[in-house]
């Protein structure tokens, strides 16, 4: 069962211009707008110093640490904001290769399954 590409293109075209638009908005937004982002503590950690608890956690030595891009900095860039700005582009790109990666499994699952249903016989559901 081949797929044809240009038909599926013209019958979603709306879907793909929606995802499309929604990368590019990712993309600029991590590249663009990251680097002005609040240096403040976020939420979870604004009620670990509240609580008294965020004493412990600096004890401890933290998971992060072995991270490429610990505190969204990318190594060898010099400037903060840029480096904090590429970091973004990678998370943006590696969050999409992942759901790439799993769209295509739940894709070639789904037409696992309707071949052995075919072969047993049985109607698809719908």
């Amino acid at each position: 069962m081949a797929i044809d590409v240009k038909k599926n293109l013209r019958e979603n075209k709306g879907l793909w211009i929606f995802v499309g638009v929604g990368i590019v908005v990712a993309v600029l937004l991590g590249v663009f707008v990251a680097p002005w982002a609040s240096s403040s503590p976020d939420g979870l950690e604004k009620v670990a110093e509240d609580k008294g608890f965020i004493k412990k956690a600096e004890e401890e030595k933290p998971t992060w640490t072995h991270s490429p891009m610990k505190d969204y900095a990318f190594p060898g860039v010099k400037s903060e904001k840029a480096s904090t700005g590429i970091s973004g582009l990678v998370g943006v790109l590696i969050t999409l290769a992942a759901a790439t990666v799993i769209g295509l499994l739940a894709l070639g699952l789904n037409r696992l399954h309707k071949k052995r249903m075919s072969a047993e016989g049985s109607p698809d559901a719908p």
